[in-house]
């Protein structure tokens, strides 16, 4: 773990990440490519939980794995235990771009709701608080006087995510899969670019991919058909258990005590039942 205190080396990681994120070998447009060797771990929301990202840290152990990718996806807006209590979840993302910097043939990160809402502006309110004043008064707190430099550089770090993640053996990897009702007006070739302005606002592909709920197993089955995906692995949703099946869909969940992530062997192919076996708990990680 790297002192996340200091804002010149928050800023540092942030920018590398970014443009790291931006020249990826593995990206084309919006989406990110892997093929058929080696390990992808996916995660869901982790949501500023420090705990489990360094158990995920210790799975994963990329020093010793270069056979290994891991994919993370909101980050930002920890939902702090008591009210008086800050959200700090700028560590976390501090530390998986500093992850990043280390790793960058490895570590990844897809966009998410919150991540743009953030970047937008656009305000997101849980139990009556505002999140995003919440996490730009963590940032404040953690960095003082240099908190909207180091806010310039979270943004541009949130807009150069890609979108989604796709691998040879068939597994297609988002933070979340448009509303069925916008199925019939969603561009897939959002994949094929960088998102626009328009893509991001509300209306847009970007936006609608990343803010989708109430998929059923049966609009799950027709875009599985539509894209030729055998299954997804998305998060946004939460999950008290962990995670829940929605047919070929897994929803995974890492921002508490009962989360999960999912390794996911390139080599060979999977059922859903398959994959919803392999999936691990992160109380079991030493």
């Amino acid at each position: 773990m790297i002192d996340v205190t200091v804002a010149e080396t928050a800023c540092g990681h942030l920018h590398e990440a970014a443009q790291l994120s931006r020249e990826d070998p593995n990206r084309t447009g919006s989406l990110l490519t892997f093929g058929s060797a080696g390990q992808v771990v996916m995660t869901g929301d982790m949501h500023g939980h420090l705990g489990n990202f360094e158990k995920l840290q210790r799975f994963c152990a990329l020093e010793r794995s270069p056979g290994r990718s891991v994919i993370l996806h909101e980050l930002i807006h920890q939902e702090p235990e008591a009210s008086d209590q800050p959200d700090l979840s700028i560590d976390l993302l501090v530390q998986v771009a500093a992850w990043k910097c280390q790793f960058p043939d490895n570590v990844f990160l897809l966009q998410s709701n919150h991540e743009l809402a953030q970047l937008r502006g656009q305000e997101i309110t849980k139990g009556g608080r505002s999140v995003l004043r919440d996490f730009e008064q963590g940032v404040a707190l953690r960095y003082g006087a240099q908190a909207e430099t180091v806010l310039a550089a979270v943004y541009k770090y949130f807009a150069s995510l890609p979108l989604a993640a796709r691998t040879a053996n068939g597994v297609f990897m988002c933070h979340s899969l448009p509303d069925p009702l916008a199925f019939d007006v969603f561009d897939e070739a959002v994949f094929e670019r960088e998102p626009t302005a328009d893509d991001l606002a509300p209306g847009g592909s970007a936006y609608s991919l990343v803010w989708g709920r109430f998929h059923s197993a049966d609009a799950v089955e027709y875009l599985a058909q539509r894209w030729g995906v055998e299954a997804f692995l998305i998060g946004h949703t939460p999950q008290e258990d962990g995670y829940a099946r929605v047919g070929r869909l897994l929803i995974l969940a890492s921002d508490h005590a009962h989360g999960v992530f999912l390794p996911i062997d390139l080599s060979r192919k999977y059922t859903v039942d398959e994959l919803e076996r392999n999936i691990r708990k992160f109380v079991s990680v030493e």
